[in-house]
């Protein structure tokens, strides 16, 4: 299987990534993680999408198009992958399907999760952050042990700047502006599945063995 997710922010597209991944031994391709990492790192491409991350902008296609191909030429993409919040408009799409033809591949779905704006406010502002070990928590289904500090290394945790409201909002937005023509585009193809964003998660397994068949 050849798998993208899309969805907005906070909707559970890594969740079921990384179901998906245990199930069917495929690796998960996520193009906030690799951004996240080379901000840290202070790389070339890291300090060039830092300040559109802060904003809740998206980072330029050809920032994340050099990234994604070169990711996509190791040799554990041969047997399947799941691309977790890539391709995020046209261009990209276009991209993938270049880097895919020189493979002589194609795409086998395109996982959408849906789920409302205001449960993704929720979701995403009571989210914390460890800047230390970089931990995720959530003040509702994943507290710390101690408040406000990381059970892992005793930092003080961190509301990230793409996690406030006004951000998450506009983050949304720009989702909207950029996605429904990539849905458009994956539907006219047949490759659409849809995933209800608030299944729990007990049930989550068993809903992703159904619908990827």
């Amino acid at each position: 299987m050849r798998i993208i997710m899309l969805g907005p922010p906070g909707s559970g597209k890594g969740t079921r990534a990384h179901i998906i991944s245990e199930l069917y031994g495929m690796p998960i391709i996520t193009t906030g993680g690799m951004l996240r990492g080379a901000v840290r790192e202070k790389t070339e491409y890291g300090q060039k999408a830092k300040s559109y991350m802060d904003r809740g902008d998206l980072v330029p296609d050809n920032i994340v198009n050099g990234i994604v191909k070169e990711r996509m030429s190791k040799p554990d993409v041969a047997k399947g992958f799941i691309l977790d919040g890539y391709p995020r408009s046209v261009n990209q799409a276009d991209t993938l399907d270049e880097i895919l033809k020189e493979k002589g591949i194609k795409l086998t779905h395109a996982l959408s999760v849906v789920l409302s704006d205001e449960v993704i406010i929720e979701r995403l502002s009571k989210r914390r952050g460890c800047p230390v070990c970089y931990e995720i928590y959530h003040l509702v289904s994943k507290p710390p042990k101690k408040e406000g500090v990381c059970d892992r290394c005793g930092a003080k945790l961190i509301l990230r700047e793409d996690d406030k409201e006004d951000v998450i909002k506009y983050r949304l937005q720009v989702y909207k502006e950029n996605t429904h023509q990539l849905l458009e585009r994956y539907e006219r193809l047949g490759l659409i599945v849809e995933s209800d964003g608030e299944i729990p998660l007990e049930g989550l397994r068993d809903h992703l063995k159904e619908i990827l068949g």
